[in-house]
């Protein structure tokens, strides 16, 4: 089209075709044919910090640009599903955990296996609950970016007032801290908080547990077998001995101000609490708080593999830059840096030797943990059954159930979760085999559907 034909597009007078071919050129002028673009979808804090980090890759790779869009977490899932759907995936994406199964499952990831064989990438030095998190049909498919897990922080002024010298490192010795601090602490004070609104904590101290809490083929639910009855029968009763309230953390006016008060003397978190407690906690109470890794049945304890991963979108024309910014974000000076800015706690074992981290005590305790991070059961599912879980807890806490009540209500609601599952399981298809029909699937129905395999 000739948008200059007849003066149209004078100085004096711009017509709007002559606008959109002027912004269209400029468009073209600008870019590079020999600088591939890489599209990275980052959420929450990471996506406001990661272009800081890749000033040095873009150094180093002048060739590549990372294109990064910030999403929030409110939202990221659907849209990530949504993206599919429409064939708009990124190159490269920040993934929970949780959400590696979904997308595994819909054939929308590809498997990195290949890319880690041919790189210099030390398998061994990543923590092996949490690269396993990734690991899929023994498939590998995302790379951890950050790590995250559980533990105690704990009132260690406290626990000497109640003549406990040091952190449980088992269940019964758990047990008697939390019955000497509650002797100790006063009317209206407990030891420990566990919200009613959290599941997180049941969920650890099943984790350290052998049994799975669903079938190995993840087609039906788990919960009545004497490792689960332990996990739970152990969280009641410390609800049943008064050593926690019964209440959310909505009830909470304030987790950081109640922890000072001494309103309770354990709770078990994660590691973004180690700047709020030092941020929050008044200048004499900062040497009187601690961490230390979670007991468990008989010692050392297991606990949560969560964090976020980075993976490749199968449909990416940019794959193998894709992987070099991987390559980049695991290199133990990168994650360093990423720790300095956001606080979240790196996947690879090298990393934690630099004195950061080597010599921060609070840090110290969730390198211990982490040796002993469980990952959770690699369905899709998983979030809305750990979501049931979290309700019926809540109900046999406050009596409406007993145990046995409760493991035959958490199968029962677990099998319902799961039975799309075993419908298309036993046509022995997959979406995997068939990525068309489960792109077809979560276009017509994402909500019910979202990560499950498909077929037409």
């Amino acid at each position: 089209m000739n948008v200059a034909r007849d003066g149209a597009c004078s100085a004096s007078k711009w017509h709007p075709l002559c606008l959109v071919a002027a912004l269209l050129l400029s468009a073209c002028a600008g870019a590079d044919p020999n600088v591939e673009v890489v599209r990275f979808w980052a959420l929450g804090r990471e996506g406001e910090v990661v272009e800081q980090l890749l000033t040095e890759f873009h150094r180093r790779h002048p060739a590549i640009r990372v294109d990064v869009q910030k999403l929030p977490f409110t939202g990221a899932h659907q849209k990530m599903l949504t993206a599919f759907a429409a064939d708009a995936t990124p190159d490269l994406c920040q993934l929970g955990n949780t959400w590696v199964s979904e997308l595994a499952a819909l054939g929308a990831l590809e498997p990195l296996a290949p890319y880690v064989a041919a790189s210099a990438l030390p398998i061994d030095d990543f923590f092996p609950g949490i690269w396993d998190t990734n690991r899929i049909d023994e498939e590998l498919f995302g790379v951890p970016w950050y790590v995250d897990t559980r533990l105690l922080f704990y009132r260690r002024d406290l626990l000497a007032q109640a003549g406990i010298d040091e952190p449980p490192r088992d269940w019964n010795a758990w047990r008697r801290a939390l019955a000497a601090v509650k002797a100790n602490a006063g009317d209206g004070n407990f030891s420990i908080l566990l919200p009613l609104n959290e599941y997180e904590p049941l969920l650890a101290l099943t984790l350290q547990q052998p049994a799975s809490m669903l079938s190995p083929d993840g087609t039906h639910g788990n919960f009545d077998t004497a490792d689960f009855r332990r996990a739970l029968g152990f969280y009641l009763e410390i609800f049943r001995e008064g050593w926690a309230p019964k209440v959310g953390n909505t009830q909470i006016s304030n987790v950081w101000d109640e922890f000072g008060r001494g309103f309770f003397s354990f709770y078990i978190s994660g590691p973004w609490n180690i700047a709020e407690f030092r941020k929050r906690l008044p200048a004499d109470l900062q040497d009187d708080w601690m961490t230390a890794p979670l007991p468990g049945p008989d010692g050392d304890g297991a606990s949560i593999a969560g964090g976020s991963s980075l993976v490749i979108f199968r449909a990416s024309e940019a794959k193998d830059a894709a992987w070099k910014v991987i390559e980049y974000m695991a290199e133990p000076d990168t994650q360093l840096r990423f720790h300095q800015l956001t606080g979240n706690l790196p996947p690879r074992r090298s990393t934690w030797m630099n004195p950061q981290l080597a010599n921060d005590p609070l840090a110290k305790a969730f390198g211990e943990q982490l040796e002993r991070a469980r990952p959770t059961p690699k369905v899709p599912e998983w979030e809305r059954i750990a979501d049931e879980l979290r309700l019926v807890a809540e109900q046999a806490v406050h009596g409406r159930i007993d145990i046995d009540e409760a493991v035959a209500e958490l199968d029962r609601r677990a099998d319902a979760i799961l039975e799309k599952r075993r419908w298309i399981l036993s046509r022995q298809h997959t979406s995997l085999a068939r990525p068309s029909a489960a792109r077809h699937a979560v276009d017509q129905d994402s909500e019910s559907v979202a990560g499950e395999p498909v077929v037409e």
